[in-house]
């Protein structure tokens, strides 16, 4: 099935706008339905607008769905945006399966994206959003006591050992378990720290919430993609499948990536942390009730060493501003994208190869479904 794997360089591109432009460009010379959503206020560095862009392809009214999310966590996306032009280029002329259509979603978080950040421009982390704002928010009590030592006032060699230091105490008192939920479960209370859910729907959620309503009022079959960076071994794919414990769905996901891929995974060796307000969640809800099958999948980069590169994203978004130093702040952000986008040529041909296998895996899939 498909075209001869494409050349990386011409799947990955240098900044958002660069993507948005080969997205919108495979799209329409493909013959898929396009359509955008302009952000109200955020703009690019440059000033120009920012927008979700979404393509449709086969017939709109299909019962069964394969959707495909990238820019969840803004600066990730270029891995993500860079898997769907692969297949536009690749399989997108093809005919899709009977009864089929496929949804690309491209730059959900387009702040992030275009400004290299993995959160919005409220600083929310976009994949912690998804709750229900009506009622109080999820708890996180060891959170409080933990943010000073994860976003120090300077990013120097002595205030990250005095985190270190603090971060070792915890584990050593709690367990590494208790640590990794803490700092990745998301949290409500401090809007300068990390994986903060906000305090109500952002622009990227309800956005994302009028392309359910919009291009998936017919489908009855979903299988979900949301391409993401940073966890498993360096290249590799690594799921993170949220449909119930024994659930068709879950059988389903795990027949198409394999059992070993889908079931049972540790991030990073670690119990899963309690995930809240994830995107996954909110499709879910948009769905209402139809069956929906999939899972977010990571591209693993540098391991357990993301975890200064999560604090770091954080410091030059709120503590660098204090005390300006542009070669060093120019140095720590190409450091933070390298972090979630290596430039390495094998990763990027990893990215490129894997992620077209799981989407025709996915589409493969759920035509049988």
């Amino acid at each position: 099935m498909g075209q001869p794997l494409p050349d990386y360089w011409t799947c990955f591109s240098t900044d958002y706008v660069a993507a948005r432009e080969a997205f919108v460009a495979a799209a329409t010379a493909r013959g898929a339905a396009l359509s955008r959503h302009e952000h109200p206020t955020a703009r690019d560095r440059q000033g120009q607008p920012l927008t979700v862009d979404v393509a449709v392809l086969g017939r709109p009214g299909a019962a069964r769905t394969h959707l495909a999310i990238s820019g969840t966590h803004g600066l990730e996306g270029a891995a993500g945006s860079a898997v769907q032009l692969a297949w536009l280029l690749t399989d997108g002329g093809l005919p899709l399966p009977p009864d089929v259509n496929v949804v690309l979603v491209h730059a959900l978080n387009p702040y992030g994206y275009a400004h290299d950040t993995r959160t919005t421009e409220n600083n929310v982390d976009l994949n912690r959003n998804f709750i229900d704002h009506t009622l109080p928010a999820p708890s996180n009590p060891h959170y409080a006591a933990l943010h000073p030592h994860l976003i120090p006032r300077l990013w120097t060699a002595d205030a990250l050992d005095a985190g270190a230091e603090a971060l070792d105490r915890f584990r050593e008192e709690h367990g590494a378990d208790t640590l990794f939920n803490v700092t990745a479960s998301g949290q409500y209370t401090h809007p300068d720290g990390l994986v903060y859910g906000g305090n109500g729907p952002e622009w990227s959620n309800r956005t994302l919430r009028r392309i359910v309503d919009e291009h998936l009022g017919a489908s009855e079959r979903v299988a979900f993609i949301d391409w993401h960076t940073g966890i498993g071994d360096y290249g590799k794919p690594f799921f993170l499948c949220f449909n119930p414990e024994g659930s068709e769905e879950q059988t389903q996901a795990a027949a198409w990536w394999g059992s070993d891929r889908v079931l049972d995974q540790r991030p990073h060796g670690l119990a899963r942390p309690d995930y809240q307000g994830l995107v996954f969640r909110g499709v879910e809800q948009a769905l209402g009730g139809r069956r929906l099958a999939g899972a977010v999948v990571e591209f693993g980069t540098r391991g357990l060493q993301m975890r200064a590169a999560l604090r770091l994203d954080q410091w030059l978004r709120f503590q660098a501003p204090a005390s300006p130093d542009p070669a060093r702040d120019a140095q720590l952000r190409a450091d933070l994208v390298d972090a979630f986008v290596p430039v390495s040529s094998v990763w990027r041909r990893h990215v490129v190869a894997h992620g077209l296998q799981i989407t025709r895996q996915a589409i493969a899939g759920l035509a049988a479904w």
